[in-house]
């Protein structure tokens, strides 16, 4: 997993709020379980018409928004059924980090465990972020200090709160496959000792 440390990038607003899991990848594209390819689903049904037209007037195909790699918007981002490939589209295409006033629990729990970083921020915030990246300018995460600004803005810069596990893992690139490798040691001391104690396990 690709380590989250601090990210300068231009944000997207997507101020809807209850964006679920269906509008961030439909259905149809979830036949897949590699991680790469689904960009192309994301956001579908609002990218484009249902003969397949490019929707030129959505956010995420007007530049300089088409190379964002921040999604700012509304409450309850990633609702709906719990499919991993939400966030899975969202790293394809290079979001790594989504800011909103709330979460839904699975999808902000599926954030952590593919590097993308899931912060809240209070609903003024938001708002502020928003204006500042309509106006298209960059925006800065800074995982270590905890804060959100956005360039230019006379303001403080935003904290936000993030469990220190979670915020290890993010600044470490550790998924659970990772962790997992942490206790390779431990791992194979574990199996020696079971070898010896219940050989009779590995008899042929």
């Amino acid at each position: 997993m690709q380590k989250f440390t601090t990210l300068t990038a231009i944000a997207a607003p997507l101020m809807i709020d209850n964006v679920d899991t269906d509008m961030i990848i439909p259905k149809q594209f979830l036949k897949t379980i590699k991680r790469t390819g689904l960009k192309e689903g994301l956001f579908y049904e609002m990218r484009y018409d249902v003969s397949g037209k490019k929707n030129d007037a959505f956010v995420l195909h007007r530049s300089p928004y088409d190379k964002a790699q921040i999604l700012v918007s509304g409450a309850n981002f990633g609702c709906g059924s719990s499919r991993e490939h939400a966030p899975w589209a969202l790293l394809d295409f290079g979001i790594r980090c989504v800011i909103a006033p709330s979460f839904a629990d699975i999808f902000f729990n599926n954030c952590f465990k593919n590097g993308i970083l899931p912060v809240i921020l209070p609903k003024d915030s938001i708002a502020q972020l928003a204006r500042a990246a309509e106006a298209g300018k960059p925006v800065n995460v800074d995982l270590e200090k905890q804060t959100v600004q956005a360039e230019g803005q006379n303001i403080p810069a935003y904290r936000f709160d993030i469990e220190p596990f979670r915020k290890h893992c993010l600044l470490n690139g550790l998924d659970d496959i990772g962790l997992t490798l942490q206790k390779l040691d431990a791992i194979a001391s574990y199996e020696v000792k079971q070898q010896q104690q219940m050989s009779w396990l590995y008899a042929e």
